[in-house]
């Protein structure tokens, strides 16, 4: 694994490379920057891409997030996947994540890391 992929949050994952990987135990912590990956994933939960509203930085989105059916989002701003996949690819960003919970339900846990913010 190259240096500029790993943070400390991403330092014990399971790299994920293509939509054919999976976890390999329930509750695993996963890692790719994987665009097919990414949006399978949250396709599979019924989760849309979205920007905090306020957050934007010239006239880009800001924080990305993604929209879950049912958690009340109406403050998020939806955006479209090429918007939302462009900003994480220039934030050099990596998304954190599991595809279960340790019993076995499907998990919308995630998160969005960026090596480059953290100095060892």
């Amino acid at each position: 694994m190259s240096e500029s992929r790993e943070s400390k949050s991403t330092r014990y994952a399971h790299w994920i490379d293509s939509p054919a990987e999976h976890e390999s135990h329930h509750g695993e912590s996963l890692a790719t920057k994987n665009h097919e990956v990414i949006r399978r994933w949250a396709e599979e939960r019924g989760a849309v891409p979205v920007t905090v509203p306020g957050t934007e930085h010239n006239g880009r989105p800001g924080v990305l997030r993604f929209d879950f059916p049912g958690y009340g989002g109406g403050e998020l701003q939806h955006i479209s996947w090429d918007d939302w996949f462009r900003t994480f690819d220039e934030r050099n960003l990596t998304f954190v994540y599991q595809e279960t919970l340790k019993e076995g339900r499907q998990s919308n846990f995630f998160h969005l890391d960026n090596p480059s913010r953290e100095h060892d």
